[in-house]
């Protein structure tokens, strides 16, 4: 539900003002929203990526500049590759989606690929929920949408989203077309990059689901998407259906689970302000007033995992052991806490945790022990 008017431009003003004078924001894409939606126990990358910080400037001004992100060489082949994909008004693709998802339907030799261009985001997602709503409204056709624009909510504050491509098949169904840069080598990709690419189709979908729900009867948003990806070392284009519906899940709860933006810009002690250009100290604070939540597989996600892998480190937080050892130890929330269980030293000796690593201790010193006979 949006905000109302008066409590939305509030919030607008103080996200504005968290970002510094004049500084634009960064538009949340679906690859970052995907991240947030990874670790929703995360308030200050909720916080930055809702106010519209640029965290890898952010990363650099606090002296822990991240290498996360695209080469400009990958970005150049991948546009290239995309632009291949979609001539001559999308046959290629279409031809795709026909021998992947719907074999059954009528061949696309003919398709609507409606002119989306639109003043700024809003208008541009209304653009296209029109184009949308229009291809349904006809039936019977394929309908190819390049780079169509689609909102969602996250935490009281709107993401913009922009999928490669949307098609309408002609039972007015709708389908997320992914098309990305790396291989399929023998029909297969590698699981990680086809498993990110899930979570972020994930995310077009939800956002899809919304845009249906105003049309009656709703129509249906196909829980398998296309993945387009090169064939082996060429530049040919080759295609795998990927059913996202477990990444859709999991996503839609996570997004849930996010403390509403507006609740934690209240938190924060006035005056706060995440521009690159404020001294270090006082932007190291403004960062250290917001909690987060490290843990390692932020340094393939977020542009601010070193700094905060840092002050993790420096607390001794066990979390930076990764999660499966943060959930077996329990109460235990430092390194410190844990030696101290170890050694006998603290903890209770009921605990399954401390109990375990007493064992383990012990078993390590009669290890150490027969070793030195």
């Amino acid at each position: 539900m949006p905000l109302p008017r008066t409590r939305g431009t509030a919030l607008r003003q103080r996200l504005a003002e968290l970002r510094g004078p004049d500084v634009p924001a960064k538009a949340l894409d679906a690859r970052a929203l995907a991240a947030l939606a990874a670790n929703p126990g995360c308030e200050r990358r909720a916080i930055l990526d809702g106010a519209g910080v640029n965290k890898a400037a952010l990363a650099g001004a606090l002296g822990a500049p991240s290498a996360f992100g695209q080469s400009q060489f990958a970005l150049t082949r991948g546009n290239a590759f995309e632009a291949r994909v979609k001539a001559d008004g999308g046959a290629e693709l279409l031809r795709l989606v026909h021998e992947r998802l719907d074999p059954a339907a009528e061949p696309p030799t003919e398709a609507r690929v409606p002119d989306l261009t639109a003043t700024g985001p809003q208008g541009r997602t209304a653009r296209t929920a029109l184009e949308l709503r229009e291809a349904v409204e006809h039936p019977g056709a394929w309908t190819l949408l390049d780079h169509p624009m689609l909102a969602l909510d996250v935490a009281g504050s709107p993401a913009f989203l922009e999928p490669d491509a949307v098609v309408v098949h002609p039972d007015g169904s709708w389908t997320v077309v992914e098309i990305k840069s790396f291989p399929l080598l023998d029909g297969s990709a590698d699981p990680a990059k086809v498993g990110a690419a899930a979570r972020q189709a994930a995310v077009y979908v939800l956002a899809l689901e919304e845009v249906a729900k105003h049309l009656d009867p709703a129509p249906r948003v196909r829980h398998r998407i296309l993945l387009v990806c090169p064939r082996d070392f060429s530049n040919l284009p080759a295609a795998s259906a990927v059913d996202i519906r477990k990444q859709r899940a999991v996503t839609a709860r996570q997004l849930a689970r996010l403390t509403r933006i507006e609740d934690i810009a209240d938190e924060l002690p006035e005056g706060t302000c995440f521009s690159p250009e404020l001294p270090a100290e006082e932007l190291t604070a403004a960062v250290e007033s917001v909690p987060a939540t490290y843990a390692p597989e932020c340094l393939s996600a977020c542009e601010l995992a070193f700094h905060c892998r840092g002050r993790s480190r420096e607390a001794g937080a066990v979390t930076t052991l990764g999660r499966p050892a943060r959930a077996e130890l329990g109460g235990l929330e430092t390194v410190e806490d844990v030696l101290a269980a170890a050694r006998g030293e603290a903890g209770d000796p009921g605990d399954p945790a401390v109990a375990a690593l007493r064992r383990a201790a012990a078993l390590r010193a009669e290890a150490l022990e027969a070793a030195c006979r």
